[in-house]
């Protein structure tokens, strides 16, 4: 160690575990713990060494604004306290705020529709996984939900759309149907008559009338084809 080193730790060793008399009285405390270390301690104890608000612009403004100060939208400050325990007093006050919304939200909803989309086998020991890419869309002007999806294994070259109306208690036709990507698109890539099939790689609604899709060539060769497609929901 150079003597810059030793010069180092014991200006640390000086300022942070001088004696404290003060906290005799209290079991393991007989010296200053390192000031920084003392805010991430998971207790509820108050710090030994409590940080200086002295000039501190924050509490000066909420000193000179009492109805700030006991302003219910703003967290108590607790000076005393390490960032443990505060986070665990935000932790329950937000908590508590969403508790009722969720009750709310929970008991408004409920089941409109069952479809059965695949069945496995009870004795298979891991579900595969079947149900893959779900987006969301609410047309608004048409007040129906839309959900794109595709189903994985024999389907790949399928992508599914499920609409159903905002109001549940209303049908709507085409309720579920799939689309599938085969050779059509052969003339815009190349123009031989080879047979060609497209997966879908990706799909959003462009628009409440529009599909985007993003397509890849189904064949095991490099340079597979790859197809960026807008599909009219018409």
């Amino acid at each position: 160690m150079t003597q810059k080193d030793i010069t180092f730790v014991a200006d640390f060793l000086t300022e942070h575990f001088n004696e404290a008399p003060e906290l005799y009285n209290r079991k393991g405390k007989y010296f200053n713990v390192e000031r920084v270390g003392q805010y991430l301690k998971d207790e509820d104890d108050d710090l030994v060494s409590p940080p200086n608000t002295e000039g501190n612009q924050w509490f000066n403004f909420l000193k000179d604004n009492t109805h700030l100060k006991e302003s219910p939208l703003l967290f108590p400050y607790y000076p005393e306290k390490s960032l443990h325990f505060v986070k665990r007093q935000m932790e329950g006050v937000i908590d508590q705020c969403l508790q009722k919304p969720a009750d709310v939200i929970g008991k408004s909803v409920h089941q409109a529709a069952c479809m059965s989309l695949y069945k496995i086998s009870q004795s298979e020991d891991s579900t595969p996984q079947l149900f893959k890419l779900p987006f969301l869309w609410n047309d608004k002007t048409s007040n129906l939900h839309y959900v794109l999806f595709t189903m994985l294994e024999n389907s790949i070259s399928k992508i599914h759309i499920l609409r159903r109306h905002t109001d549940t208690s209303r049908s709507v036709s085409n309720g579920i149907l799939a689309v599938e990507f085969g050779n059509f698109l052969n003339n815009s890539i190349n123009e031989s008559s080879d047979s060609r099939c497209y997966s879908c790689l990706d799909a959003h609604f462009y628009d409440d009338e529009t599909v985007t899709v993003v397509l890849k060539e189904s064949v095991q060769q490099e340079g597979k084809e790859r197809v960026l497609a807008q599909l009219p929901l018409s």
